[in-house]
C-alpha cells in the first residue's frame, strides 16, 4: 500500500516536472490573476502605442533630418543614456555592464541588425503590398519555429486555420504579382527568414540571459550603437551626410530638434515595452502584435 502511494506521489513530481518553464500563464483565481492580466493588456497597450506613434514620428523626423540611419543611432544612444542615466539616480534598477553578458547577447543583437537591414532593402526594391503581404506571414513561421526550438505547444486549430488563410492569400498575391522581380522577392526571403529568426530567437534569449527588462534595453541598444558604423559603411550614409551637410540645414533649430527628440524618446519607450510583451507573451503573439500596428 505505502509503495502505491510512493508511486502515485512519484508520478505526480514527474508531471509537475513537464510543465513548460517559458511565459506559463498564473493558474490563479480571477480576483487574483486580474491584476497580472491587467498588467499584460497594459504592456501590449503600451507597445501597440509606442510603434504606431513612433511610425509617424520617425516619418516627420526624416523630412525634417534626412538620415534614417543616424537617426537610427540616435536613438540607440539615447536609450542606453537614458537607462544608465536613470539607474544612476536610482529611479530605475538594471542589470550592470559585464563582457560576459555583452559576448552572450552578441548574437541576438546581430539578428536583429540584419531583420532591420533585410526590411530596409525590401522597403527599397519592393513596392508596399509585398511588403505588407511578406510580413503577415511571418506569424507562420514564428509559430513553426516556437514550436520546434522552444518547445512550446502548437497552435490551435483555429489558429492554424487563420495562419493558413494569411498564407494562401500570400501565394495568390505572388502568382498575380504584375511588379514581380527576381531581386525583390530574393530581399523579401531574405526579410521573410531573418524576422522569423528574431521573433524566435531573442524570445529564447530574453527568457535565458537572466537580464531585467531595463538590463535588455541597455544591453540590446548599446550593442546595437557599437555595431552601427558597420551600417554606416555598408549602406553609405557617412559619404552622404560628408556630402550634403550645409549650414542651411539649421541643424540645430528646433524644427529639427523636437522630432528627433521626440523620435529617441519614443525609441525608448517603444524598446521598453516591446521587450516587456517578448517577455509576457509568446513570440507568435508578439509577432501578432507588430503586425496589427
Amino acid at each position: 500500500m505505502s509503495n502505491d502511494v510512493e508511486n502515485h506521489r512519484d508520478g505526480n513530481a514527474i508531471k509537475a516536472l513537464d510543465v513548460p518553464s517559458i511565459s506559463p500563464e498564473p493558474q490563479l483565481t480571477w480576483y487574483i490573476s486580474l491584476p497580472w492580466h491587467i498588467s499584460i493588456y497594459g504592456i501590449a497597450a503600451g507597445y501597440c502605442i509606442s510603434a504606431s506613434l513612433l511610425s509617424i514620428i520617425n516619418k516627420w523626423t526624416v523630412m525634417r533630418f534626412p538620415y534614417p540611419g543616424a537617426l537610427t543611432a540616435l536613438q540607440y544612444c539615447t536609450s542606453a543614456a537614458g537607462v544608465l542615466i536613470c539607474g544612476w539616480l536610482k529611479i530605475i534598477e538594471h542589470d550592470k555592464l559585464d563582457l560576459a553578458t555583452m559576448w552572450q547577447f552578441l548574437p541576438a543583437a546581430i539578428i536583429f541588425y540584419l531583420s532591420l537591414f533585410t526590411n530596409s532593402e525590401l522597403l527599397l526594391h519592393a513596392n508596399v503590398d509585398t511588403f505588407i503581404v511578406f510580413r503577415s506571414v511571418v506569424p507562420i513561421f514564428v509559430a513553426i519555429g516556437e514550436a520546434l526550438y522552444l518547445h512550446q505547444p502548437w497552435p490551435a486549430l483555429k489558429t492554424w486555420l487563420s495562419l493558413g488563410t494569411i498564407f494562401i492569400g500570400s501565394v495568390l498575391y505572388v502568382i498575380t504579382d504584375y511588379w514581380f522581380t527576381l531581386t525583390a522577392y530574393t530581399w523579401a526571403l531574405a526579410y521573410l527568414v531573418s524576422m522569423s529568426i528574431d521573433f524566435v530567437y531573442i524570445k529564447q534569449v530574453v527568457m535565458t540571459i537572466g537580464l531585467n527588462t531595463w538590463g535588455l534595453v541597455l544591453y540590446n541598444n548599446l550593442e546595437a550603437l557599437l555595431l552601427f558604423p558597420l551600417e554606416l559603411l555598408i549602406m553609405g550614409e557617412l559619404k552622404k551626410i560628408e556630402h550634403e551637410i550645409t549650414d542651411e540645414l539649421h541643424w540645430h533649430s528646433f524644427k529639427v530638434v523636437l522630432p528627433v527628440g521626440l523620435s529617441c524618446l519614443f525609441g525608448l519607450a517603444i524598446s521598453f515595452f516591446g521587450f516587456s510583451c517578448r517577455r509576457a507573451i509568446s513570440a507568435t503573439g508578439f509577432t501578432v502584435l507588430g503586425i496589427v500596428n
